[in-house]
């Protein structure tokens, strides 16, 4: 039971206002024109006409042979067009334009046009290409099963195009595959498959469009279909189809009976499911993701359809992804971030909170312990696509994303954060479009009613996280009346201050408690709360409201020094198998000594043994070879001493 006991609540500054060592923020400039300049050309349709025969034959080639005419809408003029095409994966015989000739070299296929064309002119070039018996991870071969994969920039791997994601088309694919494969792809199919002999010819076409890494087809020689239809949320009169390829040997029954509840529950939350079909394909063991949104056809890892969290996960893509695509790869988190988050918010609907908030926990968890120390927007990502190793980054794109989603949740309140995702999914300037990292800024402020800068500030475009070392002391004031003094310190040396609200939970004796919220709005701040009957404890962030922190709140019971209680924290990941984080809190200066321990006692290494200022510290214990078990790390200080249990899985 909560009891509301408050007779004062007062913020006193501690006369140090100053950030911790603020860091530079990684927010865009006031003019990013040079980030976002319009190309020279936008590309309206990619239609492709390929011969995949020979890749279902043995040996099982990777090469095919394609015809292909990208139709474009001249931006700015120009008398040449550049076109990604990785030269180790593609070869051009002939490009078809009055007049043109064509160079290809260094990944760029260079054409130039019979004459200047202007603003507004349209053009289609003609390609005939092929594509080589070579393993690029952009289109694979092997043993009966064909695909692409295209993430971030795979597509220049097996057709040349304008290769980054703000640059959407439509698209429409003519694919001859050995029968009796059947083969998927972008959109709906236009007509049915027309077997000719031993070959069977497939035509999709997507008038939506979608930026190249999105675009796909896969195929299999023993591929099974179901098949059903999909009433759509806002008018259930309406419907769209639903195709889902799997292996013989794969149960389809969750994704099943998961598809339909999963997606209502998407759009009861953004709105109603965005393209024309709804689509999933497992791949084979070679597919190098455990899933990928591609647009209306999901693949997914052999057996994916066993789990429900990577299809809830790349299922939320065709909304945050497909739909409102990443402006440019700096903006990654708009996908991957939303996708986490929307993954955990089915948890929650399903399971309940308690579900959600465990499985949020423990995505902060694995942040924590693995956080490399960039922030969430980098604006050189906006001009050179860094590697896979940082673009796709569990810690930080995925997890953190996910994670500041769920403290904008907890800042806003339910009802204008779910207004907000909403907003921002139904906003016509970015719905079948591209979005910034400002556009969702910009939405989420607007749907508040006022500026969320600040916020965004600390979490997307600043590094690192918060790491608190508070104090608080309880004293009588007389006439049955008592005080706690809550001090409030950040102690961070890699980000600057964060500014959040932050709640406190006061125990008291008599066994009622009372949850009060504050805004820690700089650092070294005191708050004072004043009540009518005796405290016995202080808990701060009682519910890991604030889940990207470090954090430890001492008692000071007013001895010499003022703090003689250590905070040593439960290693993070527990268990583990590799390495693990350690953390503990030193409240004045002394002697630390932290060991390690076997099931039996026995010492097996030293981890720390130095004289330590006040402060928050942690460390990484890797694994040096210790077997499955329990083992036991003990901290050691004067006459202070903590264990804690360590599991190696």
């Amino acid at each position: 039971m909560r009891a509301l006991l408050i007779l004062a609540i007062l913020a006193i500054s501690a006369g140090i206002g100053s950030p911790v060592n603020a860091a530079h923020l990684f927010r865009p400039p006031a003019d990013t024109s040079h980030f976002y300049t319009k190309h020279s050309y936008d590309v309206l349709k990619y239609n492709l006409k390929v011969d995949l025969y020979q890749c279902f034959v043995s040996p099982y080639p990777r090469s095919f042979s394609a015809e292909q005419i990208i139709t474009l809408k001249v931006d700015s003029s120009l008398n040449q067009i550049k076109l990604n095409a990785i030269s180790g994966s593609i070869e051009v015989d002939s490009v078809s334009l009055s007049g043109v000739s064509f160079m290809h070299q260094s990944d760029t296929l260079y054409i130039n046009l019979d004459r200047s064309y202007q603003p507004d002119e349209i053009i289609n070039i003609h390609i005939d290409y092929r594509h080589k018996n070579v393993n690029d991870k952009g289109f694979y071969a092997y043993y009966g099963t064909v695909f692409t994969d295209s993430p971030p920039e795979g597509a220049r791997k097996w057709m040349p195009c304008w290769d980054r994601p703000s640059d959407k088309a439509t698209w429409e694919l003519t694919a001859l595959v050995k029968s009796p494969a059947q083969l998927g792809s972008t959109g709906l199919m236009v007509e049915p498959p027309i077997v000719t002999g031993d070959t069977t010819a497939y035509h999709w076409k997507s008038d939506m469009q979608v930026s190249t890494y999105l675009i796909t087809f896969s195929s299999k020689i023993n591929f099974e279909t179901l098949q059903k239809f999909y009433p759509k949320f806002s008018d259930p009169s309406d419907s769209i189809p639903i195709l889902i390829y799997y292996k013989p040997d794969e149960n389809v029954a969750m994704i099943d009976s998961c598809i339909i509840p999963l997606t209502d529950f998407f759009a009861s939350k953004f709105g109603d499911y965005p393209f024309e079909k709804i689509g999933f394909a497992t791949l084979n063991t070679i597919f190098p993701w455990g899933g990928m949104e591609n647009q209306s056809l999901v693949s997914l890892q052999p057996n994916g359809y066993s789990d429900l969290n990577l299809i809830a996960h790349e299922h939320s893509h065709q909304w945050f992804g497909d739909m409102i695509t990443c402006g440019t790869w700096a903006d990654i988190w708009l996908n991957e971030g939303f996708g986490t988050y929307c993954q955990n918010l089915w948890v929650e609907h399903n399971e309940g909170f308690n579900a959600y908030k465990s499985g949020m926990d423990n995505l902060a968890n694995y942040y924590l312990a693995s956080n490399p120390g960039w922030p969430l927007y980098h604006p050189d990502w906006a001009i050179n696509t860094p590697s896979g190793n940082y673009l796709y980054n569990q810690a930080i794109s995925y997890n953190k994303g996910a994670c500041v989603l769920f403290q904008l949740r907890y800042v806003m309140g339910d009802s204008l954060f779910f207004k907000a995702l909403r907003d921002y999914a139904s906003d016509p300037n970015l719905m079948y479009k591209n979005a910034f990292t400002e556009d969702f800024v910009n939405t989420v402020s607007k749907t508040a009613g006022k500026d969320m800068t600040w916020f965004f500030d600390e979490w997307v475009y600043g590094a690192n996280h918060p790491e608190y070392s508070n104090t608080f002391q309880i004293d009588s004031i007389g006439a049955g009346l008592w005080k706690i003094v809550l001090l409030v310190n950040q102690t961070q040396t890699n980000a600057g201050f964060f500014k959040m609200p932050v709640q406190v939970l006061i125990n008291f004796l008599d066994g009622t408690d009372s949850l009060i919220t504050v805004i820690n709005d700089e650092n070294h701040q005191t708050f004072a709360f004043s009540f009518s009957k005796k405290p016995g404890s202080l808990s701060f962030d009682p519910n890991r409201n604030i889940l990207l922190k470090q954090a430890a709140t001492i008692y000071n019971i007013g001895k010499p020094g003022g703090l003689l209680s250590f905070i040593f924290h439960q290693n993070e990941p527990n268990p583990f198998h590799s390495s693990t984080s350690i953390s503990y809190q030193v409240p004045m200066e002394e002697n630390i000594k932290i060991s390690a321990f076997d099931s039996n006692g026995k010492l097996l290494s030293v981890l720390v043994n130095s004289r330590h200022t006040p402060g928050l510290y942690r460390f990484t214990y890797d694994n040096p070879g210790l077997g499955a078990g329990i083992y036991f790390i003990e901290m050691e200080s004067g006459n202070f001493s903590d264990t804690k249990r360590m599991i190696v899985n």
